[in-house]
């Protein structure tokens, strides 16, 4: 159930994992022409060294203002089955348009993109080197591009997965009292779960926000607030948490599950409406979860936050 998969990440069938196609993403993930006011990359959210989220509670919009939603992390996305917190989009290649044409994230103009990149050799370059065709540079090649490079983006093994590997000795007691908490008690498997720590499903968890989530979008139910649930791979360095960035360490997760949530009618089924944990409880959870990261986070950063 938890066991890392071997080999490449998946991928659909006209658009394979190319190392031409991957490059040339990356180098298309760090390029602001993409921007309207060439000001902006994906990566200047999703930024690298945050496990690509950006350590704001909500995105920062191009006016400066908070965007509705939390920055969410890229890691392990090949696997995912639909994309951003309602699951708008079906595919990555979909996906990554999206904030692109966004007026409040990018605001990208695709024939200006197309023009800047076709006037850079470069570019032009990478472009023939990982796409056949007259005319390489179009908005699908700089689709799959972008979408080819998120595949590639594999969270890296940590002591957890030296655990299921067979290491006995990988996780300390307390971490192993934190797992079982994780799998009974606390319920939390339910849907956190596989390798990834998430069964890519939607779910109103009792958060105290008003954004409709998957409700709002074709193929969710109306009035529904649920979202995506997010994987649990790097999550020292993905604070503050949940879609709105509303809980800012993982003290404050456990006390929204501890009968902190909202209770309505839509709550997800498996959400547990009883559990309270003790201090040491709490503890080893943590612990536990801290075992699903291969760092502790950012410099200064505390995502356990006090007890």
């Amino acid at each position: 159930m938890f066991k890392r998969p071997v080999g490449s990440p998946p991928a659909p069938p006209d658009n394979p994992q190319m190392p031409e196609r991957i490059a040339l993403g990356a180098r298309l993930f760090d390029d602001r022409s993409l921007s309207g006011g060439a000001d902006r990359a994906c990566s200047s959210c999703h930024q690298p060294e945050r496990a690509f989220t950006d350590g704001r509670r909500r995105a920062r919009g191009l006016s400066g203002a908070a965007l509705p939603r939390n920055t969410p992390s890229l890691w392990n996305l090949a696997w995912g089955k639909q994309f951003f917190w309602d699951g708008r989009a079906s595919s990555l290649e979909e996906q990554v348009q999206m904030p692109i044409a966004a007026t409040d994230e990018m605001s990208g103009d695709w024939q200006v993109i197309l023009r800047r990149l076709s006037e850079d050799e470069h570019m032009v370059a990478r472009f023939r080197a990982a796409f056949d065709g007259a005319q390489p540079v179009s908005r699908e090649n700089v689709a799959k591009a972008l979408a080819a490079y998120v595949r590639s983006l594999v969270s890296p093994p940590t002591r957890f997965d030296a655990w299921i590997d067979g290491d006995a000795s990988a996780l300390s007691p307390a971490e192993l009292r934190g797992f079982r908490l994780f799998t009974g008690k606390g319920a939390c498997v339910l849907c956190h779960v596989g390798w990834r720590f998430t069964d890519d499903k939607f779910h109103d968890i009792g958060l105290r926000s008003a954004d409709g989530g998957r409700g709002l979008v074709p193929g969710g139910t109306p009035g529904l607030m649920a979202f995506k649930t997010p994987g649990l791979r790097e999550l020292t360095r993905t604070a503050p948490y949940m879609h709105d960035g509303s809980l800012a360490t993982l003290h404050a997760v456990l006390r929204h599950y501890g009968g902190g949530f909202v209770r309505r009618p839509s709550l997800a089924p498996g959400l547990r409406r009883d559990l309270r944990l003790s201090a040491r409880e709490r503890s080893d959870l943590i612990a536990f979860l801290r075992t699903l990261s291969s760092t502790q986070g950012p410099a200064g950063a505390n995502p356990a936050g006090p007890n």
